[in-house]
C-alpha cells in the first residue's frame, strides 16, 4: 500500500535547519486575523516590531517550507495523493517562550501509523532547539483516506468529548474572505486552500481554510481573552479538527476556564454551529 507503515517508522529521522525573523512572526500573526482593529495596543503586541511578543502557534510555521501535514508525505515509506490527505489533529508544547528571531534545527519522524479501517492516521513528531534548548514539541495527525485496513492497530479512539455546561466565556471571530490567501504565504500552499478545481477534486465545494490557520485564531482568542493576551503562560495546545471553516464564516469559540487549563469548542456559525476544533485543551501558567 502507499503508506508502508514498517518502513515509515524505522526510517531516520530528518534533520532541518530553521530560522525566522520578527517579519515572519508578523506575517503569521496577521495571517490569524491580528491587527484589528490596527492601533488597539493589544493588537500591536502581534504587529508592531518593538512590542512583539510570539504567539506559539507561530511553531507551526516557523521556518517557513510545507507544513507537517505536507512534510509526513515526503516521508519514507510514504506515497499519497495529496488530494486524499487531511490534517486530523494537532498538539504542541512550548518548552520555553519562543523568541521573535532564531536559528535552530528542527528534527521530523514518523512515531506512530494507525489502522483506522477506512483511513489511516500517521502521526508525525517535530522536535525543536536552538543554542539554548529546546523550544518545542509538535504532533500532526496526517489522516489518509482509503489507506486503512490492513489490520494494524487502530490507535486511540476520539470520542465525542462532552462539554460542562455553560462556558465561561464565548467570543466570535470573523473570518475574511482572502484569509487563506493571505496564511499561505506563511509557507503552506497546499492548493486545497486556494484552487477552486483541487477543492473539488478532494471533496468540498469550494477551497477551505487551512486547520492551522483556525488553530491560531482559537488560541489567540483564548490568550486575549482568559490569559490577559500573555502568550507566554501557553504552555500547551492540542486540538482535533472535526470540520473545516470556509473564508467569510465566523467562528464561534467557547471557553471553559479549569485550574490550570481552558478546554475549548469552535463551530461555524453561518453553519449552526457546525463543529470545526473539538477536544480543545490548553494548559496554562497561573499569572
Amino acid at each position: 500500500m502507499p503508506v508502508d507503515t514498517e518502513r515509515a517508522l524505522a526510517a531516520a529521522p530528518r534533520t532541518t535547519e530553521i530560522s525566522w525573523t520578527p517579519e515572519d512572526v508578523q506575517l503569521y500573526h496577521l495571517g490569524i486575523g491580528a491587527g484589528v482593529p490596527a492601533t488597539d495596543p493589544r493588537e500591536l503586541r502581534y504587529t508592531l516590531e518593538s512590542r512583539l511578543h510570539v504567539l506559539p502557534s507561530f511553531a507551526t510555521v516557523a521556518g517557513g517550507g510545507p507544513p507537517g501535514v505536507i512534510a509526513a508525505l515526503s516521508m519514507p515509506g510514504v506515497d499519497v495523493d495529496l488530494a486524499r490527505v487531511l490534517h486530523g489533529g494537532q498538539s504542541l508544547r512550548v518548552h520555553r517562550p519562543l523568541p521573535v528571531r532564531a536559528a535552530a534545527t528542527r528534527t521530523d519522524r514518523i512515531t506512530a501509523v494507525h489502522d483506522k479501517g477506512k483511513a489511516a492516521v500517521m502521526v508525525l513528531r517535530s522536535d525543536a532547539a536552538d543554542a539554548d534548548g529546546p523550544l518545542w514539541t509538535a504532533e500532526a495527525q496526517v489522516y489518509v483516506r482509503g489507506e486503512g485496513g490492513w489490520g494494524g492497530d487502530r490507535g486511540p479512539s476520539a470520542g465525542a468529548p462532552e462539554e460542562p455546561g455553560a462556558p465561561d466565556r464565548t467570543v466570535e471571530r470573523p473570518v475574511r474572505e482572502d484569509q487563506a490567501l493571505l496564511y499561505r504565504l506563511t509557507g503552506d500552499l497546499n492548493p486545497l486552500h486556494a484552487d477552486p478545481e483541487f477543492a473539488r477534486r478532494a471533496g468540498f465545494d469550494r477551497p477551505v481554510l487551512h486547520g492551522l490557520c483556525t488553530y491560531g485564531m482559537t488560541l489567540k482568542a483564548v490568550v486575549d481573552t482568559l490569559l490577559d493576551g500573555d502568550v507566554t503562560r501557553v504552555r500547551s495546545w492540542t486540538a482535533r479538527f472535526a470540520g473545516v471553516t470556509y473564508p467569510g464564516e465566523t467562528l464561534r469559540i467557547r471557553m471553559w476556564r479549569g485550574d490550570g487549563a481552558v478546554r475549548v469548542a469552535v463551530g461555524a456559525v453561518e453553519r449552526g454551529d457546525a463543529p470545526v476544533l473539538t477536544g480543545v485543551t490548553v494548559e496554562f501558567t497561573q499569572g
